[in-house]
């Protein structure tokens, strides 16, 4: 009987070693599952967004829009002739989703414009890259916009460098434009409200004047705000519309056609020039 009992004590003591090593294996798996669930993973240190140059850092973005815009410069832009280098690297730079209403923004990335209220539109890409690569502009160039609408020319221009000045002619828009360029950091373009068409001659002469509504005639106010050998992009043509480019030269102007387009109209006084 006592040999017995020294058998079972034993047994005992090896059962409780057993549990015991268990109950650390336990022990160590939970620890591991606890830690692959946290994030970052345990010993590994957080990847903070990267900062974007002229933009604010705290503006988040997903690889899946950074993919988007990649293919939209590749097969949109660069496979219709724009070459023009810096004017890609801003086309892939300038977040065009954030430019659009919460509604629309799927659409932000496909090839064609899009609709952002109060019957305007933001441009087709390529277009946008298009007439930024004919105003032939850079760093420290001065250029009118007319037709903030949701901003993203604006931004596409300050991502260039250029000193950008925007108007506006319906105040919501502007408003709404404003906002979103201080928030992406290009709160350096300058906007106000005003009928485009006679242009923003306290601010004149431009290298560049880039027009985002067709009138049914070239303003002659924008003509005159040019420097010499500064040009002026616009649509024209109330039905049939030709983008065209505008040059000013020492003795006058040279105009020639681009391709055709389709633009919502320039309102206010274009309106009685018709």
């Amino acid at each position: 009987m006592r040999r017995d009992f020294k058998i079972s004590r034993s047994a005992g003591a090896l059962l409780n070693r057993s549990l015991l090593r268990v109950a650390k294996q336990g022990a160590s798996v939970l620890a591991w599952i606890a830690c692959a669930a946290t994030r970052p993973p345990c010993g590994q240190a957080e990847a903070l967004p990267v900062p974007i140059p002229g933009r604010d850092a705290s503006v988040a973005e997903d690889d899946s829009t950074r993919i988007a815009r990649e293919a939209m410069v590749q097969e949109q832009i660069e496979a219709r002739g724009v070459r023009n280098a810096a004017v890609l690297a801003a086309m892939r730079r300038v977040p065009r989703h954030e430019f659009m209403p919460e509604n629309v923004r799927p659409l932000a990335y496909y090839d064609r414009p899009v609709p952002i209220g109060l019957g305007q539109t933001i441009s087709q890409p390529y277009i946008v890259a298009l007439m930024t690569e004919l105003a032939a502009v850079g760093r420290g160039s001065r250029v009118l916009e007319i037709g903030t609408g949701s901003g993203y020319q604006a931004a596409v221009l300050a991502e260039l460098g250029t000193d950008v000045y925007s108007i506006e002619i319906l105040a919501p828009l502007r408003e709404r434009a404003v906002e979103i360029l201080a928030r992406l950091g290009y709160g350096q373009v300058k906007t106000r409200v005003g009928d485009g068409y006679l242009g923003w001659p306290e601010a004149a002469p431009f290298d560049a004047i880039i027009v985002t509504a067709a009138p049914a005639r070239v303003p002659e106010p924008l003509k005159q705000q040019l420097k010499v050998g500064g040009r002026l992009v616009l649509p024209v043509g109330r039905v049939d519309q030709e983008l065209e480019v505008i040059t000013r030269t020492a003795v006058g102007f040279s105009e020639r056609s681009v391709i055709p387009v389709r633009f919502v109209p320039m309102t206010g006084k274009a309106d009685e020039s018709r």
